[in-house]
């Protein structure tokens, strides 16, 4: 990004590896300062350095999305730095063992909502904030669903309940912020190949009871999907992408 380019910010939680590494390194590339959240700073640490060796910008910020506190210090940090935000991709997120509900411990169950729908709801509040109160005011909330905000798994009842919610809060985003030029879209995702995904190449429940290996996707495919819609004017909107293997149990799941 040169001088005379205008600055164009850009946040991604969890950005340490997989899916918001991969949105962090093609926002770089395009010309965004990124800055990077997640729990461990030394994935965020080490981005910062390829990031730089390469003559991009990247700020790296340690952040607990569960932490009212943390996403506060946070966004403040993006505005001291910054003064602005232009695009916010909610990507922290975890996933809850394969049991039927009976046997997960309900402090999992809490663990996994405070990341996936608290979490999500906090950062997109902080990013509303400030895009609503910044010069020239607007920008882009996107938010990483999943297959399963539609759809479950068997044994996935609370991963599904909170991509649920997060369809539910996108779509309430979008219709909010048409007031404040913000826009809101969600990117549903199937089978993309991460570190957190490998496992499913070697079987995975099916509705009917059956273990199968299931066709997945290259995690790039993705990013490439969030920097189209980041790349959007905030005339035009994506309001929901699904971007899945295409052979994956999910047109005809069950």
């Amino acid at each position: 990004m040169t001088n005379s380019s205008p600055l164009k910010v850009a946040l991604v939680t969890g950005a340490g590896s997989g899916i918001g590494r991969a949105v962090a390194q093609v926002m770089m590339e395009d010309g965004y300062s990124v800055v990077l959240a997640g729990r461990r700073p030394e994935p965020l640490n080490e981005l910062v350095e390829i990031a730089t060796a390469a003559g991009q910008n990247a700020l790296a910020v340690p952040t607990d999305v569960r932490d009212p506190a943390s996403v506060d210090a946070l966004f403040a940090t993006i505005e001291e730095v910054y003064g602005r935000l232009d695009v916010a991709f909610n990507n922290a997120g975890i996933n809850a063992p394969a049991i039927p509900i009976d046997e997960l411990p309900v402090e999992q169950w809490l663990n996994l909502i405070n990341t996936n729908v608290t979490g999500v709801y906090l950062c997109a509040r902080g990013a509303f904030g400030l895009m609503r109160k910044q010069s020239p005011q607007g920008g882009r909330i996107i938010n990483n669903g999943s297959i399963s905000a539609h759809t479950p798994r068997p044994f996935t009842a609370p991963y599904t309940a909170s991509k649920h919610a997060v369809l539910g809060l996108t779509k309430s985003l979008a219709l909010d912020g048409r007031e404040y030029n913000i826009a809101c879209s969600q990117i549903d995702i199937g089978n993309a190949l991460t570190e957190l995904s490998v496992r499913m190449t070697k079987g995975v429940r099916q509705a009917n009871g059956q273990i199968a290996v299931e066709p997945m996707v290259d995690v790039k495919h993705v990013a490439d999907a969030v920097r189209y819609i980041a790349g959007l004017p905030l005339s035009a909107n994506v309001l929901n992408m699904t971007v899945m293997a295409t052979n994956m149990p999910f047109v005809g799941r069950g």
